[in-house]
């Protein structure tokens, strides 16, 4: 019952977010996914012919209500009338237009940093935790790791901001507000999930496979990657898997720290933008194309989101079972 109510939520919601994007599907189309521009306004040839207005003539002076060209009087075609000096209507017509490539790229490479950061200090507490450290040292050291999940993002955002940029910037070079930062605090910010999960799928590794590989011989780190890991796979790819879900969507932090900059970043050091930081700033005051093109970006980080997660759960896990 539940997990029916939950496919009809997820249902419910690609379903809304395709109707509010279909009108800027079918007005950028699939160059929405590599188009950089944002907000351009733009000058476009309409394709619907324009009506001329007939030219006053003396001999025609009292005919002010005909308001088009009789028989007599041929319609200029579009070209033409933009090189008549005399035609007051433009064959063009101004056009905003929108693309989701730079939020596309900052989401991506945002989320790679993060994960790239995060991954080897979980996999590190984890087998800390589980298997190396002292009794005392356990329980303080684990609930210190678990707090840190309680701590909101936007104090993430701030601390980052104020105190973890300049950092950065000292170590790396470039701008304090690059979506390097933003990548190594959105790390910052998953490693407790990832950390506490694969620790807790470790601890379910029972005690007689390792007493028996430490009685054949084997040492602590041929133990753990030999017995332990293989044994809990499966909670350390969804500890994974649960982290990535909130690094791509991850708001808060990554507004702060990420530059909110139109702009592919040409370094990592470099400020650019993401899709929730671009739905957060502009959603409020959006109407028209522009709320249609938000819903466009949002629909691509759901399908995006579902797309990878689906291929890690259905992929990697039935994989190794």
């Amino acid at each position: 019952m539940s997990a029916t109510l939950i496919l009809v939520l997820l249902v419910s919601i690609f379903v809304m977010l395709f109707i509010s994007a279909k009108p800027a599907m079918q007005a950028y189309g699939w160059h929405f996914l590599v188009d950089s521009s944002w907000g351009k306004t733009v000058e476009v040839t309409s394709s619907k012919p324009v009506m001329q207005p007939i030219a006053t003539s003396p001999d025609n002076s009292d005919a002010d209500s005909n308001l088009f060209a009789d028989e007599e009087t041929p319609i200029l075609p579009i070209s033409d009338q933009s090189i008549d000096p005399t035609n007051q209507m433009s064959p063009t017509i101004t056009k905003t237009i929108y693309g989701g490539f730079v939020p596309i790229v900052g989401t991506i490479l945002s989320t790679l940093i993060a994960m790239a950061f995060a991954m080897p200090i979980a996999m590190g507490i984890a087998i800390f935790l589980s298997e190396i450290a002292p009794k005392f040292l356990i329980k303080p050291v684990g609930l210190a790791i678990e707090l840190l999940a309680a701590i909101p993002s936007i104090i993430y955002g701030m601390w980052g901001l104020f105190y973890f940029a300049p950092i950065v910037q000292k170590i790396f070079g470039g701008y304090q507000i690059s979506i390097l930062t933003a990548g190594l605090v959105l790390g910052i910010m998953i490693l407790p999930f990832m950390a506490a999960i694969t620790r807790d799928a470790m601890n379910t590794t029972p005690s007689v496979l390792k007493e028996s590989a430490y009685s054949l011989g084997a040492t602590k780190f041929e133990v753990v990657k030999d017995i332990i890991f293989p044994y809990a796979k499966v909670g350390i790819i969804g500890s994974i898997i649960l982290s990535l879900g909130r690094a791509l969507g991850e708001t808060m932090a990554v507004a702060f720290l990420i530059g909110s900059v139109f702009k592919v970043p040409n370094s990592l050091t470099s400020p650019t933008i993401s899709i929730p930081v671009v739905l957060a700033n502009n959603f409020g005051e959006a109407s028209g194309d522009m709320m249609s093109a938000l819903f466009y970006l949002a629909f691509i980080l759901f399908v995006f989101s579902f797309i990878i997660i689906g291929i890690a759960k259905f992929y990697f896990l039935r994989r190794h079972r």
